[in-house]
């Protein structure tokens, strides 16, 4: 098959949905699949990323940013004009629902290819990143109508766009729950992120070097444990309380061992002062934003993975941590529940403090018990495999093309109707 992999960011952007599109294609491309990936450009140069990637269709973006980094994607490009008409795609699997959502649903109306869409998280909880509602605050009363006007229409939004689609995939088993019962009509099944086969493998030396940089000399290494967390740091990833977890763990635990934290985002300078403010200085370490292809080298330097999110919907870090072997301490959450078993692979907890240290120490403390747990991580993890993601995929595709076929000898394709979206953007020439 054909298939147009459209998203509204991509890497060298480094989130959930940029991984999970460039491994599902990976996986796709494995089993003999054509898949052309449609992205925004991104103007800096970037460490170890390589600009042109072939098979890759950049598009235009604007120069301003969102407030965690995201670039605005400019989808009247007319280069995804012309390469849709010069390809003929079989298929159209799109991963946002607005912006190049629109611009999918257009072209697949356009030239009667089915459009599959991936409903990666629950929108409405992301609008503080547009700048009209960036740090709203208290009097501000009209933009915080507006903001909740926006929260509860949002899912009318969604509703309808997946009605226009042909297959839905959700990234958890809960985020399927979720979507079924917002009644929508396309089928609706789970497509989690693979993992590549490179995430199994460890870079001893590497991991070694990274290991004796956070704990010290070898004498110190042997001694201590080393924690990690792998992020965004935004507020919604709820990092305020792994930093209060790791000042109660310090208290029971000493200073047996050091906490890393991956990632960048928006709340790190805000991050490392309250770190500061705890007198945790010494004890966490912040590493900035690191190459997806790096970060499994700070998770095989590990010992544990503690993990504080609830907006999650699908846990990509945590089955990159398991791939390390390294056992999870998580609070409970949509897309965590579905990865960690409690007991197996690591613990859940609600959030409250007092379980989800207590929880941590018994890793902390007790070896043979961890070394169970991280046997059960490294098994978790194998069910992740990008190639048997991609199969799920491609089976789901195969379905939708079937349908869509049985639709036309049966005249009843309704893609060729006219929309409001379709007039919209030949105002501008894009179709």
């Amino acid at each position: 098959m054909k298939i147009a992999m459209m998203t509204n960011n991509y890497k060298p952007f480094i989130g959930g949905v940029p991984i999970s599109v460039e491994r599902l294609t990976e996986g796709l491309r494995s089993l003999g699949h054509e898949v052309y990936v449609f992205a925004p450009e991104y103007k800096e140069v970037h460490d170890g990323w390589e600009p042109y990637e072939e098979d890759v269709i950049r598009y235009g973006a604007g120069k301003k940013r969102m407030e965690n980094g995201m670039v605005f994607p400019n989808v009247l490009d007319k280069r995804i004009k012309e390469e849709f008409a010069c390809r003929r795609f079989d298929l159209i699997h799109v991963h946002q629902p607005m912006l190049i959502g629109n611009v999918a649903k257009h072209y697949s109306r356009k030239y009667n290819i089915p459009l599959a869409f991936t409903w990666h998280t629950r929108y409405e909880e992301y609008l503080h990143y547009l700048k009209p509602f960036i740090s709203i605050e208290e009097e501000q009363k009209v933009k915080r109508f507006l903001y909740q006007k926006c929260q509860k229409g949002l899912p009318y939004y969604m509703r309808a766009f997946a009605n226009g689609c042909d297959l839905i995939y959700a990234p958890s088993g809960e985020m399927e729950m979720y979507l079924k019962e917002q009644k929508i009509k396309p089928e609706v099944s789970v497509l989690p992120t693979g993992l590549s086969e490179d995430s199994f493998v460890e870079n001893k030396e590497r991991s070694a070097q990274i290991r004796r940089e956070l704990l010290g000399d070898r004498k110190t290494t042997d001694k201590k444990l080393l924690f990690c967390t792998v992020s965004r740091i935004e507020k919604e990833k709820n990092l305020y309380f792994l930093l209060d977890a790791v000042k109660e763990l310090k208290n029971r635990l000493g200073d047996m061992f050091r906490f890393v934290i991956v990632g960048e985002g928006s709340e790190r300078k805000a991050l490392m002062s309250y770190a500061e403010e705890k007198g945790l200085g010494h004890t966490v370490q912040f590493t900035g934003g690191v190459p997806n292809e790096a970060v499994k080298d700070y998770l095989f330097a590990s010992d544990l993975f503690l993990f504080s999110s609830k907006s999650e919907t699908q846990g990509i870090v945590l089955a990159e941590a398991m791939a390390a072997g390294l056992p999870v301490s998580a609070v409970r959450a949509c897309g965590v529940n579905d990865i960690v078993a409690d007991g197996e692979n690591g613990r859940l907890s609600g959030e409250c403090l007092e379980e989800y240290v207590g929880h941590t120490v018994h890793m902390a403390k007790d070896e043979s018990y961890r070394k169970a747990l991280s046997a059960g991580a490294r098994k978790t993890a194998k069910q992740y495999d990008c190639k048997a993601i991609a199969r799920q995929a491609e089976e789901g595709y195969r379905n939708a093309c079937k349908k869509r076929e049985r639709s036309e000898q049966y005249g009843n394709n309704i893609n060729r109707q006219e929309t409001r979206e379709s007039s919209f953007l030949r105002l501008f020439k894009v179709s």
